[in-house]
């Protein structure tokens, strides 16, 4: 048995009903987008109606939508009736998942959900169907045949569901406006939250932890003030402060092949000019594009009179776990 094969074959079907699914997108879809919009800017939700793999699929969504600034819930088919129908509000709009759109237990749910003023939305792969017949918006996600090669497990059908369910959260993203800063508040864990919510000052080594030296500084000295703190650079820097330049243990390197008297020269002659700086109370996010975009180890952090605070080592983000 050729298992590459049979598992290429499965990706190649799932792909086939994504071009379709693709090409009969249409007014339908944008009338979705602004029935969410609407809901969500006057302050109500997505609530998501599934049932089995349907039901698995919703809270993928629902998760995809909370997460970029929609906020939606689940609500259960079964315990719809028996309670659960309470986090049903005027205002909201209903999401509703089924294959068929004959999901008996589905179905149960729509006159009690008729009885709010909401909008509900099909996503079924059936327009005849009584959720489609139903519904004010009706999406299509009908497909010719399931990955599957027996064609009875949920495969394609629920590829393509999750797939339009992405394209709903994406482009309501946009459509709200919804930036990086709106992503970092709902994810404040992890390298995305971390990067994105501190601040510049809050990872940099502070002036205490930097090795700063005056511009008649002998190398010999200068490597001991970076020995002193642990630190792969000295900032230079004049009488009144003002950044000049910046020596590192790669510089070193590199002059000393050619000069092994190098230690009794000055930093003035060897340090590199207007080194990259980053203002102090810009977001952590910015270093990371800084250091990658000029392929250096160390940033030198500055404040509002271009004095340098501080400097940022690309091992602190490591550890940081920023990096």
């Amino acid at each position: 048995m050729d298992y590459l094969e049979k598992a290429k074959r499965v990706l190649d079907v799932e792909i086939f009903e994504l071009k379709r699914l693709r090409e009969r997108l249409g007014e339908s879809f944008s009338q979705a987008v602004d029935l969410i919009k609407e809901a969500v800017d006057g302050r109500g939700k997505v609530v998501i109606l599934g049932v089995g793999k349907s039901g698995h699929i919703g809270n993928k969504i629902a998760s995809t939508l909370t997460s970029t600034g929609s906020p939606a819930v689940v609500l259960d088919s079964l315990n719809a009736l028996h309670g659960d129908l309470g986090m049903v509000a005027d205002g909201d709009v209903i999401l509703a998942l089924s294959a068929s759109g004959e999901t008996e237990e589905l179905l149960r749910i729509l006159p009690a959900v008729a009885r709010f003023q909401v909008k509900i939305i099909a996503v079924c792969g059936d327009s005849n169907s009584t959720l489609a017949k139903n519904a004010h918006v009706f999406l299509d996600v009908n497909i010719e045949q399931e990955a599957c090669p027996l064609n009875l497990a949920p495969t394609s059908s629920t590829t393509v569901m999750l797939a339009l369910g992405d394209a709903l959260a994406m482009v309501l993203l946009e459509a709200r406006g919804f930036n990086k800063s709106d992503f970092a508040k709902f994810h404040p864990a992890g390298m995305i939250g971390r990067s994105l919510l501190l601040r510049v000052h809050q990872v940099m080594r502070t002036s205490e932890s930097m090795a700063l030296v005056s511009p008649e500084t002998p190398i010999r000295s200068v490597l001991k003030a970076m020995t002193d703190v642990r630190a792969g650079a000295a900032v230079v820097a004049g009488e009144d402060r003002q950044l000049l330049g910046i020596f590192t243990h790669g510089d070193f390197a590199r002059h000393f092949q050619s000069d092994s008297k190098i230690g009794d020269r000055l930093v003035a002659d060897l340090m590199t000019l207007n080194p990259v700086t980053v203002h102090k109370d810009k977001l952590a996010v910015e270093v990371l594009n800084l250091l990658e975009r000029h392929r250096i180890d160390d940033l030198v952090v500055v404040d509002d009179d271009n004095m340098p605070v501080g400097i940022v080592d690309s091992q602190d983000l490591t550890r940081l776990k920023l990096l």
